[in-house]
């Protein structure tokens, strides 16, 4: 591990070698921006001018009875997923009240002191303040919350009794909150699997099957801001999603932007709609005919941003494979079986996600299993 800062002033301190406490308030006060926030150039290039074309999705009107608009919405999601592995939806049936909610939970979770947050941090679940604990360079400038959400626990409790273990009874209500998400999440989840299966020409109930006992895991992004932009600091660096499906609501602040055609193109927030991007899971079930996009978060110089972020992943033992005869070929399968665990730990471990997180993975598979 890198040195960290040890000055009695310093925003970024060890409390040992496992956790960092990072005050980004006092970072942005002060425009400090310590060296392990620093990212390479080459992932700093500055983005083009224009948006990405990322077609939006209205999801009452697709599932309305109507066999030719739901044809043709498919034929528009299939050649998004094909290009870049974006596109919008809205009418997505989400309560509006439910997202505020959920988002003023978080806000309030973040304003915390920092020995509170220290104390729910872990990892994978809880808190992380620029997943210091994992890595040592090229800290994203960000702090997050992430926990699991089990799609088959039928508990009404299952996301009370984590934050109630991990922060205390007060933070109850929280937990309430967050358990109506993640059932939103849940059905939302099922509504955009049936609408990939049909743009793949595959059975519309495939992967809504597949998924049934999903192991998601729900994230908010809470990114600080920081006023020593200048020197090279990222929100999120360049990666793709190693999970499955990724259900994202951003607030109107911005900063997502997306690689397609060698250039870095922003995806603009549109009120009240969910952008839904394909991750390396998913890529794999489609024999790679859907893209995995490279994606990275600018920081912002003025202004906090916060974004909502479902990963839907498959039950940790589940076989990843494609099925057979996608969009009407049979082709050679692209990837060798493997289980969401492997890949989860690959990134948790050996890896951090980037670029080239999938094929690093089937090498890594490829090499043990040949050593076996």
């Amino acid at each position: 591990m890198a040195p960290s800062i040890t000055s009695n002033v310093s925003p970024l301190k060890s409390e040992n070698e496992d956790k960092k406490i990072i005050d980004f308030k006092s970072l942005h006060e002060e425009a400090i921006v310590p060296k392990e926030f620093i990212w390479p150039s080459e992932d700093l290039v500055e983005g083009s001018k224009e948006e990405l074309n990322v077609p939006i999705i209205d999801l009452e009107a697709t599932f309305n009875g109507d066999d030719v608009a739901l044809a043709s919405t498919a034929e528009i999601v299939r050649e998004a997923c094909m290009k870049h592995g974006f596109f919008l939806v809205t009418n997505h049936g989400v309560d509006e009240n439910l997202i505020n909610d959920t988002y003023q939970e978080f806000v309030s979770l973040f304003k915390l002191p920092l020995s509170r947050k220290l104390s729910a941090m872990g990892s994978p679940w809880g808190y992380s303040g620029a997943h210091a604990s994992r890595f040592s360079t090229s800290l994203p400038w960000k702090e997050i919350f992430t926990f699991q959400y089990k799609h088959y626990d039928e508990s009404e409790t299952q996301i009370v009794d984590f934050f109630t273990s991990i922060l205390g009874d007060d933070h109850q209500h929280a937990g309430l909150v967050l358990q109506k998400y993640c059932e939103a999440m849940k059905k939302l989840s099922g509504v955009i699997l049936e609408l990939l299966a049909i743009s793949l020409g595959v059975d519309r109930e495939h992967y809504k099957k597949f998924f049934e006992d999903a192991e998601s895991m729900m994230r908010c992004n809470s990114y600080p801001p920081c006023s020593g932009l200048n020197v090279g600091t990222l929100g999120t660096g360049p990666h793709c999603d190693p999970t499955s499906v990724t259900l994202l609501f951003q607030d109107q602040v911005g900063g997502l932007e997306a690689f397609v055609d060698n250039k870095w193109l922003a995806i603009r927030p549109q009120p009240n709609t969910y952008v839904i991007n394909i991750g390396d899971t998913f890529k794999a079930l489609t024999n790679g005919i859907y893209k995995s996009c490279l994606h990275r978060v600018l920081a912002n110089k003025e202004m906090d941003r916060k974004t909502l972020a479902f990963f839907l992943c498959p039950k940790k033992d589940k076989t990843v494979r494609a099925p057979d005869n996608i969009l009407g070929r049979q082709e050679s399968r692209n990837y060798p079986d493997f289980t969401w665990s492997q890949l989860f730990e690959f990134t948790q471990k050996k890896h951090r996600a980037d670029p080239n997180t999938l094929p690093d993975f089937v090498s890594w598979l490829n090499s043990n299993q040949s050593n076996n």
